[in-house]
């Protein structure tokens, strides 16, 4: 059997692929090696996942955040080999590899992730061989579902807000200070998720001139500082995975025409094509 996850920060999806090729899922709790040992992550695993695994384990393919470099990819391997020992193949790789491999399959192409966060990669079918950095939701971020709901606060705390926006707004959340959002936004953890939990109401009023245009401004700002600074991008299909690529496809095709690039898959998530692609 083989046993394929996308974890992200909340949760992991794990598809089980039977040796007679029938496929079987479930979820865990997010797994992250920055935030949690060896031990807890083994001891999930153990509790939520082997359950409803019913055969002998061949081969793990393992896809998450905060696999950033060996040493936290090393603690998911030992974690998922503690559980599994029969395991002959386990693999740990970055969340933006799932992306690429899950959109591209074995093609070239540009992978870009617009969830909370946002990241983007170019990949030649085997790997990833070329990346403007992404810098995390301070510095960047841009097309992310963290950097639409900062915009639309910002907008609110500077009175940018049209006043027919900014009732429903109000009717929604309530009236924000600038105390509670600078709480939430340098005191309390995941700010990010602080911030992207706003991004549903410009979803909600998405034909607001002033919502739209707002959205459109942050996808046309990830082209203009990660995508249009690859080589030849013109030349590729760009892919995208992740909650706000696939609710707000609309704009984001426009933007793209706009830029001179080619959409090509959307997806909300990567667990599919990671299940293909491992089923090749």
């Amino acid at each position: 059997m083989k046993l394929i996850a996308e974890s992200g920060s909340t949760k992991t999806d794990w598809r089980m692929i039977a040796s007679d090729g029938q496929i079987s899922q479930c979820k865990t709790i997010g797994l992250n090696p920055y935030y949690q040992d060896l031990t807890s992550i083994t001891v999930e695993l153990t509790q939520n996942l082997l359950p409803h695994v019913r055969e002998t384990v061949s081969s793990v393919f393992y896809y998450g955040t905060g696999v950033t470099h060996e040493e936290k990819a090393a603690v998911v391997r030992q974690a998922i080999l503690a559980v599994f020992p029969s395991a002959q193949v386990v693999e740990a790789h970055s969340d933006m590899l799932a992306a690429a491999r899950a959109l591209c399959g074995h093609e070239s192409g540009v992978a870009c992730i617009l969830g909370t966060g946002s990241n983007s990669c170019f990949y030649d079918g085997a790997s990833i061989t070329f990346q403007v950095p992404p810098l995390g939701f301070w510095l960047g971020d841009e097309g992310s579902g963290g950097h639409l709901g900062k915009s639309l606060i910002l907008s609110y705390l500077h009175k940018e807000m049209p006043e027919d926006l900014r009732t429903k707004f109000e009717k929604r959340f309530g009236q924000i200070d600038r105390l509670t959002i600078i709480e939430n936004g340098y005191q309390k953890p995941f700010p990010n998720r602080y911030f992207a939990s706003f991004s549903k109401f410009l979803f909600d009023n998405r034909q607001h001139p002033f919502a739209y245009q707002l959205v459109k401004t942050s996808f046309e700002l990830f082209f203009e500082k990660y995508l249009l600074k690859y080589p030849d991008v013109q030349q590729y299909k760009v892919h995208f995975t992740g909650s706000v690529a696939f609710y707000y496809s609309d704009i984001l095709r426009r933007v793209a025409a706009e830029k001179n690039c080619t959409i090509g898959l959307i997806m909300e998530s990567p667990i599919a094509g990671l299940t293909l692609f491992h089923q090749l």
